[in-house]
């Protein structure tokens, strides 16, 4: 992807030009140079490269074998040490980096093209595969560099190469060039079309402005005649221009490296030619820095340890955030099959059936499971309460004339609901029972009682009416909380096993734990069904609560008869006209409360009818809120305190976690997947590299 303009801006404050000043090259700082390098040459034994972004100069142009090779000035004489750095093992999976000595330090220079050649085809050994080898020769005519030198682009292959190798090359280019901190040291031979070298057009792709990219032209010998202006042009940087410019350097050719020419020699020629060949030796002075190789390592050697330098707060910062984020990855992986896998099973059960039990219990969060099934028992007990009869004091075809008054002397325990009887209401609302129906009904069930006499049936047929209607909401509560219960459950289980090995005791858990539920919950419902059972036979023992509503509801009946306004007045807030009667009332002797003034109201002649709704509407309010508590302490006991008992021994035999042979059993539930395995491995050496290059870092800070 083609570089930005942001990230190329950036790249002025961190990549020098030529006119700034020599900074780290000053004799004064070259100690300060070469610990830097060093520094940089250690980071990459670590491996860490791969992790974060470490300043680097990249060769690309020449077709050749990728292979790093770092230079050392030192006085001592020269050698040259060829190493292989293995990261990755014969299948390719990443290691533990290793550099390997190949073969013995060399002290000819002669020796050094075949032991790479030698190094390059171990690489290329499939049964070993390292990363990459380099080269690094210590000499006092060396300038202190480290560079990657890539395979050369290829436009094509011949009869034996593979047309993807095109692709594979490109790519391994770009992975290096692409990244922040890499210079581009582009390579062009003079022998070929500049237009025609790939390597420039990626280089030109992923640094545009030129503010990270060298150029060096090779071969300058080979200049066809008349063409050497439009070279020239490059080193003034008239053309293509580079921030750190192109330089110009002459190599020894394959007839002089096989007639075994040495380094100085090499050098010699080179400063002959730029001296005397035209038009290289007719630039101006300036221009002339720009030429021979040893001007070119010089200053690349400078612009990589400033790079380093200013690059080196950022590479902290950056490997404290990549350790740390790491650190986090390997801690949110599934732990490490343990070393006693019994005792492991075992805290593990034990710490589940724990929580288990504090979330039974109570919890104070929002969210916790009582708190969720709260909700499902209030509404239960609105549903409940919305089958009360829905008792009419006037005949049908006279209802529509009157309006219902809500029944106020219920508000101080219960809130009104949305139809029944609470609220005021034109007309009779649906499935209502008018008191002419009520009036059949009594005298239809009478056999031989006397005339004045009301047979219970009457009341208990009313009674089983709306009791049957309980079923549903009840069947729905428990299914309710069975659902939260269940999957408050399988997130409790999810917490403490799902992460456990390869899936399976996770998977034996909740079938285990599914089990257990079935059985809970037809206790569960076995016990509902009783319970409605029970009410279908009509009795109480709280008299006085019955009476108490059985007196209300006669008193709210009958005034409803009378006027439809009077409940409303004697139930509603302080009236001075009923004060007034009471007061009256209490001058004649006479104790006297505001829901008994119905009492003095003259004879009804559907008094009994009247009789049945009270009664009937009385028994209501006491078995429907005996009913709601029966219900829910049942499921509550039944259900929700009940999946816990005998959980424990569940548990225990069905994962076998006890007895002959639990060792093995257990070491198979905590036995990982092989990706999870291999992610643990993966990381584990990553913040093993890391670590070794923090170290690094400490060191240089010392």
């Amino acid at each position: 992807m083609p570089a930005s303009s942001a990230t190329s801006d950036s790249f002025s404050d961190t990549f020098p030009d030529m006119n700034a000043s020599v900074g780290l090259s000053d004799p004064t700082n070259a100690q300060h140079r070469r610990a830097l390098l060093d520094l940089l040459n250690r980071l990459r034994n670590t491996g860490v490269q791969k992790d974060i972004d470490l300043p680097m100069i990249a060769v690309i142009g020449n077709q050749n074998v990728r292979t790093e090779c770092r230079l050392t000035h030192t006085e001592s004489e020269w050698t040259c040490v060829v190493k292989l750095h293995l990261t990755t093992d014969e299948r390719g999976s990443p290691i533990k980096p290793r550099v390997l000595p190949f073969g013995e330090a060399l002290t000819s220079k002669a020796e050094v093209e075949e032991r790479i050649r030698r190094a390059q085809r171990a690489i290329l050994n499939p049964k070993r595969t390292p990363k990459h080898s380099y080269a690094a020769p210590p000499g006092r005519d060396l300038a202190d560099l480290s560079f990657v030198d890539l395979p050369g682009l290829i436009a094509s292959v011949g009869q034996s190469g593979r047309v993807h190798d095109i692709e594979l090359v490109k790519n391994l280019v770009i992975s290096y060039i692409e990244r922040p901190s890499c210079l581009i040291l582009l390579t062009v031979a003079c022998e070929t079309d500049f237009e025609n070298q790939g390597a420039h057009h990626l280089a030109k792709q992923y640094d545009p402005e030129g503010k990270r990219t060298v150029g060096v032209l090779t071969k300058p010998d080979r200049i066809p005649d008349g063409e050497e202006e439009s070279w020239v042009r490059l080193i003034r940087n008239e053309v293509e221009p580079l921030v750190n410019n192109w330089y110009c350097v002459k190599q020894p050719s394959s007839n002089d490296l096989a007639q075994g020419i040495t380094w100085p020699d090499a050098r010699i020629a080179e400063d002959s030619f730029f001296a005397s060949i035209s038009p290289w030796c007719d630039l101006e002075d300036h221009f002339q820095s720009f030429l021979r190789t040893s001007r070119l390592t010089d200053r690349l050697s400078n612009i990589l340890a400033e790079l380093i330098s200013k690059r080196l707060p950022e590479i902290q910062d950056e490997l404290y955030k990549v350790l740390q984020h790491t650190e986090k990855d390997l801690k949110e992986l599934p732990p490490e099959p343990p070393a006693d896998p019994v005792s492991e099973a075992l805290r593990i059960l034990s710490e589940f059936l724990k929580e288990l039990s504090d979330r039974i219990e109570g919890t104070p969060e929002a969210d916790g499971l009582l708190q969720k099934i709260r909700v499902h028992t209030a509404r239960f007990k609105r549903e409940i309460r919305a089958t009360a009869p829905s008792f009419i004091p006037w005949p049908r075809q006279e209802a529509h004339q009157h309006r219902l008054p809500p029944t106020s002397f219920l508000d101080n325990e219960e809130k009104p609901l949305p139809g029944s009887n609470n609220p005021p209401v034109i007309g009779a609302p649906p499935n209502s029972i008018y008191i002419e129906e009520t009036s059949l009904t009594i005298r239809s069930s009478r056999t031989r009682e006397l005339p004045d006499h009301t047979p219970f049936v009457v009341q208990q047929n009313y009674i089983t009416e709306y009791v049957q209607k309980w079923t549903t909401p009840s069947t729905i509560l428990f299914d309710a909380v069975y659902d939260v219960l269940k999957k408050d459950l399988e997130n409790t289980i999810d917490k403490h096993f799902k992460r456990i090995g390869r899936g399976g005791v996770h998977q034996s858990v909740l079938m285990i734990i599914q089990d257990h539920l079935d059985n809970v919950a037809a206790r569960t419902k076995d016990k509902i069904e009783w319970l409605v059972k029970l009410e279908n036979d009509p009795q109480t023992q709280n008299p006085d609560y019955y009476l108490h509503y059985r007196d209300k509801f006669a008193g709210y009946y009958r005034s409803c008869r009378h006027n439809d306004d009077l409940p409303s007045r004697l139930w509603g807030s302080s009236n001075p006209e009923v004060n007034r009667v009471i007061a009256g009332l209490a001058q004649l002797g006479i104790s006297a409360r505001a829901d008994a003034l119905p009492k003095l109201l003259p004879s009804d002649p559907m008094q009994t009818g009247l009789d049945i709704m009270a009664s009937v509407r009385a028994y209501f309010q006491v078995s429907y809120k005996r009913f709601v508590d029966a219900v829910c302490m049942s499921i509550d006991h039944e259900a929700v305190r009940g999946v816990e008992r005998g959980l424990d021994r569940a548990l225990w035999d069905g994962l076998e976690v006890t007895g002959p042979g639990a060792e093995d059993r257990c070491a198979a539930m905590f036995q990982e997947p092989a990706a999870t395995a291999g992610r643990r491995q993966e990381l584990s050496r990553k913040i093993e590299r890391l670590q070794m290059a923090k170290g690094e870092l400490r060191q240089l800070s010392m």
